[in-house]
């Protein structure tokens, strides 16, 4: 105890105290570096916050530095600064290059802003699961079909990008798909990924439109590497198919004028009274789209 206490007592008392201070302030260029440092810490976070951190605080080292060479005339003083100013150099090159190596198209950078930027994707992220679609956007045109009801398979996720996609059942119309929602998210949400299906809806282009597809055992892969990127699915998914729901519900009217609340049974019977119900799948608390049944075949017109 009472080396220790030596020790903390030398530390503290036995150093050389300030007994005069400076009159004179230091130059300008001193308090110079010490805003750009104040201003530089105040950057967030992502590729333009660490742009502007390193950026401020490589010039906040640099002009401490020029001060330490011109008024100090301390070597270590002017060495430590310059150094932490080519350190903060080389990060700001670094992070530049991964800013043009994840640049993409209008649309894509569109999308990113719209939908997954403010959930906190990273471009890094956004820039894996642009390459797992091709970074492709395909166009629709008007009255053709993105899918048939009992033809198309589901193999893919698609995301309308923009234009307006009408849904259908045996001729009666369902709802609407509006641009950054999910063109197949129920029928996605209700086949295992080993499983097989068909659309049991028609999907018509009202618009020209434009999509953006995931093609299903491509999209599984990038789940099985990237658990985040599985997660964020899941949840865009589950809020796109709450929306389709209360997008039925809006349609559903009992008795005199009530609307009839989707979370009752027999939701179907209701709102598509001439359609025989669906069997629900092992995702029967979802909205059901899609059938593992029938053998799978594809059109995209729907005057094929």
């Amino acid at each position: 105890m009472g080396e220790n206490a030596s020790f903390w007592e030398s530390l503290i008392y036995a150093h050389p105290t300030c007994t005069t201070w400076k009159q004179e302030a230091e130059g300008s260029i001193y308090h110079l570096a010490s805003i750009l440092f104040v201003v530089g810490f105040m950057g967030g976070s992502g590729f333009f916050g660490l742009l502007y951190v390193f950026s401020l605080l490589g010039l906040g080292f640099l002009c401490s530095s020029v001060w330490a060479w011109l008024d100090v005339c301390a070597a270590d003083i002017f060495s430590w600064n310059f150094a932490l100013f080519t350190i903060c150099f080389v990060q700001f090159i670094y992070v530049t290059y991964q800013v043009r190596s994840v640049a993409f198209d209008r649309e894509f950078q569109e999308l990113y802003s719209a939908l997954f930027q403010p959930l906190g994707i990273s471009l890094t992220v956004y820039r894996k699961i642009v390459l797992c679609c091709d970074a492709e956007v395909i166009t629709l045109e008007k009255e053709h079909c993105y899918a048939m009801q009992g033809k198309t398979p589901i193999d893919k996720l698609s995301l309308l990008v923009s234009g307006r996609i009408r849904v259908t059942v045996d001729g009666e119309f369902l709802h609407y798909i509006f641009p950054l929602q999910f063109l197949d998210s129920p029928e996605w949400d209700s086949l295992r990924p080993t499983e097989e299906g068909i659309f049991q809806v028609t999907l018509t282009a009202e618009t020209d439109c434009r999509y953006v597809a995931w093609r299903r055992k491509k999209l599984y892969l990038l789940f099985a590497k990237h658990r985040f990127i599985s997660r964020l699915f899941s949840i865009l998914i589950g809020s796109d198919i709450a929306e389709k729901l209360y997008a039925l519900n809006d349609r559903v009217h009992v008795g005199q004028g009530f609307r009839y609340d989707i979370r009752l049974p027999n939701f179907y019977h209701v709102a598509l009274p001439e359609t025989p119900p669906v069997q629900p799948s092992h995702h029967s608390h979802h909205l059901q789209r899609g059938s593992p049944r029938r053998k799978p075949t594809g059109l995209t017109n729907c005057s094929s």
